[in-house]
């Protein structure tokens, strides 16, 4: 993957984008998009579009979402601390101790996750997973006055964690889940914006997954796709005390290839296009099966109006809604490509599965 693409993965996945609060990181995105596609544009939820291809058919939407897990000020007391609420699905045992990085009136600022020191919890305290409303934030603020002149309730924020280089071709950051997609399927356009492609492309950023699947169904509403293909993140299974896991999950390896999601959720044809592509090209792939709706895009994709011939890709990612998340530059430059290659290939398939 050439450094400039690195450069603005690294830069959109350390945007701040809590679900509901996207704004940052999709500037970043739209930015990005202007370099190439016919038409970067937003809609009123707060979804942004890159457009390839304009006029083209079949209608093809791309979707990655742009949120992320986080924090929201829900309280703040007369001694300046605050309490807060988790914005989607948090491990409550991650939170005690991390520095958060929060959105402030003016600027962002910093703070610790504090919590009653492990030497005075009781035994059975010790032994019980934290609360949420056990916890607090303390940014170093004298009363709730000077608190108040820095933050409000409703100011969100994230776990001070950005991008790193690992070994290899693995990178680690907090909120891959899902700025991964979003950069996969803006990355797949631009790939599709130099091959002459057939149909219409709509590259998405979708908003508010983490607590719904809410941003797919607006702006999949809104384009009438015909094909829509969905790219998120799912379990890697190479780690210790993975085993059981899966018999539940299935396997999928880090710089395995890419995850091709079977199953109710998915059209049987374009799987089957979507294997076949990575066949042709010798490029590594992985299937993990979904035998019902799916907790991603692809599930909210599927049901728009009259339903669309949905697909879902899925980056293989370790220790996911953690401030540390992996993911692997070449399983994503490996998904760039399929999608790119499938795409080129869609014009005048029938997708009807029966």
């Amino acid at each position: 993957m050439k450094q400039e693409t690195i450069d603005f993965l690294e830069s959109y996945v350390n945007t701040i984008s809590p679900s509901g609060y996207e704004d940052r990181a999709a500037r970043r995105w739209k930015q990005e998009a202007e370099g190439f596609a016919d038409e970067v544009k937003g809609d009123l939820h707060g979804n942004s579009f890159a457009v390839v291809n304009k006029g083209g058919s079949p209608r093809v939407m791309l979707a990655g979402h742009t949120d992320e897990i986080g924090l929201m000020v829900s309280q703040i007391t007369d001694d300046g601390y605050l309490f807060f609420n988790t914005i989607g699905g948090w491990d409550q045992q991650v939170l005690p101790g991390q520095r958060v990085k929060l959105r402030g009136k003016k600027d962002d600022l910093i703070g610790v996750v504090g919590r009653k020191p492990i030497h005075l919890l009781e035994e059975e305290e010790r032994k019980k997973v934290v609360k949420t409303e056990d916890l607090w934030i303390d940014i170093g603020a004298e009363d709730r006055e000077e608190a108040e002149e820095l933050v409000e309730v409703g100011s969100a924020g994230v776990l001070d964690y950005d991008f790193e280089r690992l070994q290899g071709e693995l990178v680690a950051a907090r909120g891959f889940d899902d700025k991964s997609g979003g950069f996969v399927v803006l990355e797949a356009a631009r790939k599709l914006a130099e091959m002459n492609p057939e149909a219409e492309i709509h590259a998405v950023a979708t908003v508010q997954e983490e607590i719904g699947l809410r941003g797919a169904q607006t702006s999949a509403f809104g384009i009438d796709p015909d094909i829509g293909i969905a790219v998120d993140v799912s379990f890697a299974t190479d780690t210790p005390s993975m085993d059981q896991e899966k018999r539940k999950v299935g396997e999928a390896e880090m710089n395995g290839g890419p995850l091709i999601s079977r199953g109710p959720n998915i059209n049987p044809v374009l799987f089957e296009q979507m294997v076949d592509v990575a066949k042709e090209n010798d490029m590594p792939y992985q299937v993990t099966g979904a035998p019902g709706g799916t907790g991603t895009d692809a599930n909210a994709i599927q049901l728009t109006r009259g339903g669309v011939a949905t697909g879902l890709v899925s980056i293989p990612n370790r220790y996911m809604h953690s401030p540390c998340e992996i993911v692997s530059l070449s399983d994503m430059e490996n998904i760039i490509d399929l999608l790119a290659l499938t795409v080129d290939g869609v014009a005048g398939e029938e997708y009807e599965p029966f």
